[in-house]
């Protein structure tokens, strides 16, 4: 249904606050980190996708030694200070330039395979004294209810040889693969650097640099103004974390030596669909109403809208409430969502035309038309 005034006074406290959210320019101002009181010489696997290059600068300006292992073949970004590169290849077990080395700390960012970790191991184990793997929430064997902890049980893997798989096996049948092979990751990352391992897992990472643009289209389309489909009733639950919040908090688990597992998922409050629309909203402005239209119609039409997930959901429901509170508990810590839209919306604008043109998630303008003009019509 459409959003109606009674709507709006249950969405008071929004309103209320956002005469207090910063503007753009406010909110992408760089605040002053402190020095770590150790620095640490910090080796990062990947390091120039997404949360790598948050992790670097976080790193460099706390202190911190930096050295990047990937396959040199991403443009690395200017970095505020000196960082190695040292390149080789992990789909082919090159590995040489990490051999006769040592680091406090290992970081682990893009590793879905259980082989790049074993082969990672056997290069690494005696010369790194922490190593600290990005798993994901896929990896639990039930999503459907809501309060997933770390101890939940994980996905089981049903292959013939999960050493076997590659990148491409992966590829091809992502919805069934995905989950269960990094937890054997995980499991690999304990087999081989036993109690020195820190796992994260995180849900959606949303904010600058995210070019999966899963959360980047209800903060751009509601920019775009007019009547915005917003799914279901407004009440489902969105889990998401800037990446910044989770890289930055990586580094610091690394100075403090924090081992174990940890649901990376954001914020630190029951967020919901309308207060995520709404909060976006207060943060672009402009003349954009909201209708909602129920999850089975969106189901049976099959909208493909990015974030949300019906909390009737039988597989996924629980994915937008997964327990935080141990990962709270040592420190992660959120900025606010009103800053995470605002620097979100600066850095897409200043993309390329052609690249804002083309959103990588979420229905066209003429989809989206259509769904609201079928619904309409279905309810009369």
């Amino acid at each position: 249904m459409r959003t109606t005034r009674r709507d709006l006074f249950k969405l008071g406290a929004l309103a209320a606050a956002s005469a207090a959210l910063p503007s753009i320019a406010a909110s992408t101002a760089t605040t002053p980190v402190a020095r770590a009181a150790k620095p640490l010489k910090i080796l990062i696997l990947g390091g120039t996708g997404f949360t790598g290059p948050f992790q670097v600068q976080y790193a460099l300006a706390r202190g911190h030694e930096v050295t990047l292992f990937n396959r040199g073949r991403r443009p690395s970004p200017e970095w505020p200070g000196e960082v190695e590169q040292l390149h080789g290849d992990r789909n082919s077990g090159d590995l040489k330039a990490l051999e006769g080395r040592q680091w406090d700390v290992c970081i682990d960012n893009p590793t879905s395979l259980p082989f790049w970790v074993r082969d990672a191991g056997a290069v690494l184990k005696d010369s790194v004294g922490h190593y600290l793997f990005i798993s994901t929430i896929s990896v639990y064997a039930d999503g459907s209810k809501p309060g997933i902890t770390e101890d939940a049980p994980l996905a089981a893997y049903k292959g013939r040889d999960a050493m076997a798989e590659t990148r491409g096996t992966l590829m091809a049948d992502v919805g069934n693969l995905y989950g269960p092979l990094k937890a054997l990751s995980e499991a690999e990352a304990h087999r081989q650097f036993g109690k020195r391992v820190t796992i994260v897992r995180p849900g959606y990472i949303v904010g600058p640099r995210d070019e999966t643009d899963r959360f980047t289209y209800w903060p751009h389309r509601i920019a775009q103004g007019g009547e915005v489909l917003v799914p279901g009733d407004g009440a489902d639950p969105v889990q998401v974390i800037d990446g910044r919040d989770l890289g930055e908090w990586m580094i610091r688990l690394a100075e403090n030596g924090t081992t174990g597992t940890f649901n990376a998922c954001g914020p630190d409050y029951a967020l919901s669909t309308d207060a995520m629309v709404h909060g976006c909203h207060a943060v672009t402005g402009g003349p954009a109403t909201f209708t909602h239209v129920p999850a089975d119609f969106l189901e049976k039409h099959e909208a493909g809208l990015p974030i949300w997930v019906s909390r009737r959901d039988a597989i996924y429901g629980g994915y937008g409430a997964v327990s935080n509170t141990r990962a709270i508990e040592a420190g992660l810590s959120f900025r606010p969502l009103a800053t995470t839209v605002a620097d979100l919306l600066a850095w897409f604008r200043s993309l390329p035309a052609e690249r804002q043109a083309k959103l990588g998630a979420g229905p066209s303008r003429e989809q989206e038309a259509a769904l609201l003009k079928a619904w309409h019509a279905q309810a009369g």
